[in-house]
Protein backbone atom coordinates (compact mmCIF):
# COMPACT_ATOMS: atom_id res chain seq x y z
CA UNK A 1 0.00 0.00 0.00
CA UNK A 2 1.12 3.42 -0.54
CA UNK A 3 0.13 7.28 -1.72
CA UNK A 4 1.11 9.32 -3.82
CA UNK A 5 -0.07 13.30 -4.97
CA UNK A 6 -0.85 13.62 -8.63
CA UNK A 7 -0.71 17.62 -10.12
CA UNK A 8 1.16 19.50 -12.64
CA UNK A 9 4.66 21.09 -12.02
CA UNK A 10 4.36 23.33 -9.37
CA UNK A 11 7.84 25.08 -7.18
CA UNK A 12 7.37 24.68 -3.96
CA UNK A 13 7.27 21.49 -1.36
CA UNK A 14 6.99 18.29 -3.09
CA UNK A 15 5.35 15.17 -1.63
CA UNK A 16 3.19 15.54 1.27
CA UNK A 17 3.92 19.17 1.36
CA UNK A 18 2.93 19.72 -1.58
CA UNK A 19 -0.30 22.10 -2.44
CA UNK A 20 -3.09 21.56 -4.53
CA UNK A 21 -2.17 18.10 -5.46
CA UNK A 22 -4.98 15.49 -5.54
CA UNK A 23 -3.95 12.74 -3.37
CA UNK A 24 -4.54 8.86 -4.06
CA UNK A 25 -4.47 5.90 -2.05
CA UNK A 26 -3.19 2.70 -4.01
CA UNK A 27 -3.26 -0.91 -2.71
CA UNK A 28 -1.69 -3.97 -4.93
CA UNK A 29 -2.17 -7.87 -4.20
CA UNK A 30 1.26 -9.05 -4.66
CA UNK A 31 1.17 -10.47 -8.44
CA UNK A 32 -2.55 -9.52 -8.58
CA UNK A 33 -4.45 -5.97 -9.24
CA UNK A 34 -4.15 -2.91 -8.32
CA UNK A 35 -7.21 -0.55 -6.37
CA UNK A 36 -6.73 3.04 -6.53
CA UNK A 37 -9.09 5.89 -4.95
CA UNK A 38 -8.30 9.92 -4.55
CA UNK A 39 -8.13 10.57 -0.75
CA UNK A 40 -9.26 13.97 0.88
CA UNK A 41 -5.92 13.57 3.39
CA UNK A 42 -3.41 11.21 4.27
CA UNK A 43 -4.75 11.23 7.92
CA UNK A 44 -5.19 7.48 9.69
CA UNK A 45 -9.14 7.52 9.60
CA UNK A 46 -9.09 8.14 5.68
CA UNK A 47 -6.46 5.69 4.50
CA UNK A 48 -7.94 2.91 7.56
CA UNK A 49 -11.10 3.67 5.94
CA UNK A 50 -10.21 2.43 2.27
CA UNK A 51 -8.07 -0.47 3.82
CA UNK A 52 -10.69 -1.94 5.56
CA UNK A 53 -12.85 -1.76 2.67
CA UNK A 54 -10.97 -3.30 0.27
CA UNK A 55 -8.85 -6.04 2.44
CA UNK A 56 -9.49 -9.25 4.18
CA UNK A 57 -8.96 -8.88 7.96
CA UNK A 58 -5.99 -10.92 8.55
CA UNK A 59 -4.16 -10.26 5.94
CA UNK A 60 0.02 -9.66 5.42
CA UNK A 61 0.69 -5.29 4.65
CA UNK A 62 3.06 -4.17 3.45
CA UNK A 63 3.95 -0.16 3.50
CA UNK A 64 6.53 2.52 4.15
CA UNK A 65 7.00 4.02 7.65
CA UNK A 66 4.26 6.75 7.17
CA UNK A 67 2.68 7.16 10.89
CA UNK A 68 -0.75 6.66 9.09
CA UNK A 69 -0.11 3.07 8.73
CA UNK A 70 0.83 2.82 12.34
CA UNK A 71 -2.35 0.98 13.49
CA UNK A 72 -2.61 -1.48 10.50
CA UNK A 73 -1.70 -4.04 12.86
CA UNK A 74 -5.08 -4.27 14.22
CA UNK A 75 -6.36 -5.88 10.44
CA UNK A 76 -2.96 -8.46 10.34
CA UNK A 77 0.11 -8.88 9.99
CA UNK A 78 2.07 -5.60 8.81
CA UNK A 79 5.42 -5.45 7.63
CA UNK A 80 7.22 -1.77 7.04
CA UNK A 81 9.30 -0.92 4.85
CA UNK A 82 11.75 1.99 6.31
CA UNK A 83 12.55 4.61 3.70
CA UNK A 84 13.75 6.96 6.02
CA UNK A 85 16.73 4.76 6.52
CA UNK A 86 17.52 3.82 2.83
CA UNK A 87 15.72 0.49 3.73
CA UNK A 88 13.55 -0.34 0.34
CA UNK A 89 13.61 -4.22 0.40
CA UNK A 90 14.05 -6.77 2.79
CA UNK A 91 13.89 -10.34 1.30
CA UNK A 92 10.05 -10.24 0.18
CA UNK A 93 9.28 -6.81 2.40
CA UNK A 94 8.81 -4.23 -0.35
CA UNK A 95 6.31 -2.17 -1.82
CA UNK A 96 8.07 -2.09 -5.29
CA UNK A 97 4.57 -3.34 -6.82
CA UNK A 98 2.69 -0.26 -5.95
CA UNK A 99 5.26 2.40 -6.69
CA UNK A 100 5.84 0.97 -10.12
CA UNK A 101 2.45 1.32 -10.73
CA UNK A 102 2.32 5.31 -9.64
CA UNK A 103 5.02 5.55 -11.85
CA UNK A 104 3.46 3.77 -14.73
CA UNK A 105 0.08 6.10 -14.08
CA UNK A 106 2.32 9.05 -14.03
CA UNK A 107 4.01 8.55 -17.10
CA UNK A 108 0.95 8.38 -18.73
CA UNK A 109 -0.61 11.08 -17.45
CA UNK A 110 2.48 13.44 -18.57
CA UNK A 111 1.16 12.40 -22.00
CA UNK A 112 -2.19 13.85 -21.81
CA UNK A 113 -0.18 17.48 -21.16
CA UNK A 114 -2.68 18.79 -18.28
CA UNK A 115 -5.61 16.85 -16.76
CA UNK A 116 -8.44 18.97 -15.06
CA UNK A 117 -8.01 17.68 -11.28
CA UNK A 118 -12.19 16.79 -10.85
CA UNK A 119 -11.21 14.21 -13.51
CA UNK A 120 -8.13 12.69 -11.82
CA UNK A 121 -10.84 9.73 -10.71
CA UNK A 122 -11.66 8.70 -14.03
CA UNK A 123 -8.21 9.14 -15.61
CA UNK A 124 -6.52 7.19 -12.33
CA UNK A 125 -9.16 4.51 -12.79
CA UNK A 126 -8.36 4.61 -16.38
CA UNK A 127 -4.69 3.40 -15.36
CA UNK A 128 -5.91 0.82 -13.04
CA UNK A 129 -7.95 -0.91 -15.47
CA UNK A 130 -4.92 -0.76 -18.36
CA UNK A 131 -2.30 -1.65 -14.94
CA UNK A 132 -5.48 -4.87 -14.29
CA UNK A 133 -5.60 -5.63 -17.71
CA UNK A 134 -2.24 -5.03 -19.00
CA UNK A 135 -1.57 -9.11 -20.39
CA UNK A 136 -4.90 -9.14 -22.08
CA UNK A 137 -5.50 -7.76 -25.18
CA UNK A 138 -7.22 -4.63 -24.13
CA UNK A 139 -8.70 -3.87 -27.32
CA UNK A 140 -10.95 -7.22 -27.33
CA UNK A 141 -11.55 -6.81 -23.52
CA UNK A 142 -13.19 -3.40 -24.01
CA UNK A 143 -15.07 -4.85 -27.37
CA UNK A 144 -16.22 -7.53 -25.07
CA UNK A 145 -17.42 -5.25 -22.30
CA UNK A 146 -19.80 -3.19 -24.67
CA UNK A 147 -21.45 -5.85 -26.34
CA UNK A 148 -22.37 -7.55 -23.18
CA UNK A 149 -23.14 -4.68 -21.30
CA UNK A 150 -25.59 -3.27 -24.33
CA UNK A 151 -23.42 -0.41 -24.98
CA UNK A 152 -23.07 -1.35 -28.81
CA UNK A 153 -25.92 -2.77 -30.49
CA UNK A 154 -26.34 -6.01 -32.73
CA UNK A 155 -26.12 -3.68 -35.73
CA UNK A 156 -22.25 -3.28 -34.81
CA UNK A 157 -21.98 -6.63 -33.86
Amino acid sequence: MDETYFGGSRKGNRGRGAFNKAIAFGILERNGKVHTIIVENVKANTLMEAIKNKTKKGSVFYTDGFKSYASLHQYGKHNIIKHHKDEFVKGRNHINGIEGFWSYAKERFHKYHGINRKNYPLYLKEMEFRFNHRNKNVFKLLINICIKGGVIGPELT
